[in-house]
């Protein structure tokens, strides 16, 4: 099974090829940043991340077909990141995966974008269900357990902001580079976390939610006070590091005891999106994985961020189980993997 995967949630403009037919092939994987183009604004501008979009899918397109060595008539599916996310940029990769559905006479698949991420450790590593998930990106922090395609159990999520927010919003602070999660981990390596005390929201409290606002609004006013030189910044680079992964680490710790009580035959902890990618995070989510007696999973940070082949592999997920969709399914900017849980606006 050949299946083309186009993500266009936010702003990069991804397209991939994953072939399946026995181990999972990722025959193509392209991406196109737009960290230039949104640099002068300090975030995402929707309205330039749709733009972009359309300057870049056609040509990705065909790229991404060349180096897989198909035509259309090779796939054996379409698959597109239908939701959630910016509504314009998911118009964008949807409409042109509908087209390609439709002339090439194939079938479409909508991927919830945060059920692909969910799902790449399958194409990595063969995860079984049911394992714990730790999802962590610029938009989400959750925890869940994945027992099946398209069914998820919410264990916590975030009460206000998500952990690549804080990320996000504390490199604009130190003037380091967009995104902003790389850029804290590079200049935190030269630096004492020590030096500046920060909170660790909701860590030792019951439940397994995330806050993160309050951590924000103390990361101000340390930068506020702090001198400016490279020694500072790096040191306010590694204290928020640090706060970060401390505060992921105790929830997870937590989920991860909820989780062998309720699934004994639970297979591992993975960590997915693009705050999975750091390394202090990840050496942290492994020892919590093997004192709870779980194998600990993350991709390739290049499969942790967003890209196609987390799209093309959800697809073949979805149509392995006979699951399409019809081309007039319409996007969802907004589409919980589990309907059912709780928001701050919804309580348990």
């Amino acid at each position: 099974m050949n299946v083309l995967g186009i993500e266009t949630s936010c702003d990069e403009t991804a397209v991939a090829v994953v072939a399946d037919g026995g181990p999972p092939i990722i025959r193509a994987n392209l991406v196109q940043s737009q960290s230039a183009e949104h640099a002068p604004y300090g975030g995402v501008v929707p309205e330039i991340a749709a733009r972009s979009h359309l300057d870049h899918l056609q040509r990705l397109i065909g790229q991404a077909l060349d180096a897989a060595g198909f035509g259309f008539d090779d796939l054996d599916g379409i698959a597109a990141a239908s939701g959630p996310g910016l509504i314009g940029g998911l118009i964008v990769g949807t409409m042109a995966a509908k087209g390609i559905a439709w002339a090439a006479k194939k079938p479409f698949v909508a991927v919830n974008h945060l059920e692909a991420h969910a799902l790449t450790a399958r194409l990595t590593d063969e995860v079984a269900f049911p394992y714990l998930l730790l999802l962590v990106s610029g938009g989400h922090s959750q925890l869940l357990v994945c027992e099946s395609i398209g069914t998820y159990r919410q264990l916590g999520t975030t009460l206000d902001d998500a952990a690549g927010e804080a990320f996000d919003k504390s490199a604009k602070l130190l003037g380091l580079a967009q995104p902003g999660g790389p850029a804290i981990e590079a200049a935190a390596r030269s630096g004492d976390p020590r030096r500046f005390p920060l909170p660790r929201p909701m860590v030792g409290r019951g439940g397994c939610d995330f806050s993160f606002s309050g951590l924000k609004t103390a990361i101000r006013e340390r930068v506020a006070a702090a001198p400016r030189d490279a020694q500072t910044v790096a040191d306010l680079a590694a204290a928020v590091e640090l706060a970060i992964c401390n505060a992921l680490v105790d929830r997870t710790a937590r989920a991860a005891h909820r989780f062998r009580e309720r699934h004994p035959d639970g297979t591992a902890l993975v960590a997915a999106g693009g705050v999975a990618a750091n390394a202090r995070l990840r050496r942290r989510l492994a020892a919590i994985a093997d004192d709870a007696g779980l194998r600990f999973v993350a991709p390739a940070p290049a499969l942790c961020t967003d890209n196609g082949a987390m799209i093309a592999w959800a697809g073949i997920e979805r149509l392995r189980l006979g699951l399409s969709d019809p081309l007039d399914v319409p996007v969802r900017p907004r589409w919980p993997l589990d309907p059912d849980a709780y928001t701050a606006k919804k309580p348990r």
